[in-house]
């Protein structure tokens, strides 16, 4: 017998995976949307789908939520639900073996290693976005509260994804060493 109900887990999850999905799509769009060469790049690709495949995924853990989004006439993205698409036109596989590492790499700012398969020019727009699109949280802040408090906010969340982003690989080189410094 597992040690939690998965059903009900996977109820609840689910869940809150539809309402992250939106609140990300958002997050998604308007760091696309700062950037007009980015929007120009995916107007190309409108109506076309691409989904991110989690590889290696934890059986411990609850399912992460679908992720396929479609690409809008205005080079937006539309999540397309908790169905993906039957055929994408394009795949991206992220290594989610260690999900602890993926979030300190995304804190530091890191590019996780991905593969992409599908259509070459769709999948030579979407490396680009990966490669090159970042979200100026710092701008987004001095909108709000002015820039010299937005300035000393991002100082302050850079210190802190930076200590998780030490945390994370220092808690990844323990597991590699089997751990080590346990009682004998």
């Amino acid at each position: 017998m597992p040690p939690y109900n998965p059903g009900m887990l996977n109820a609840i999850t689910s869940s809150l995976g539809t309402a992250a999905m939106e609140r990300i799509t958002l997050l998604l769009n308007h760091v696309i949307a700062a950037e007009t060469v980015a929007t120009e790049r995916l107007k190309p690709h409108a109506g076309r789908h691409v989904q991110l495949v989690w590889t290696g995924w934890p059986s411990l853990l609850p399912a992460p939520p679908v992720v396929a989004f479609a690409v809008t006439p205005a080079g937006l993205l539309e999540w397309a639900g908790a169905e993906p698409p039957a055929a994408p036109e394009l795949r991206v596989s992220l290594d989610a073996s260690n999900p602890a590492r993926l979030a300190g790499m995304w804190l530091a700012g890191e590019r996780p290693s991905v593969n992409i398969e599908g259509d070459s020019a769709f999948a030579a727009d979407v490396s680009w976005l990966i490669d090159n699109l970042r979200w100026d949280i710092e701008d987004d802040l001095a909108r709000i509260v002015g820039q010299a408090p937005a300035h000393q906010m991002a100082r302050a969340a850079s210190t802190v994804a930076a200590g998780f982003s030490f945390a994370a690989k220092t808690l990844q080189d323990l597991v590699v060493r089997g751990g080590g410094g346990g009682p004998r």
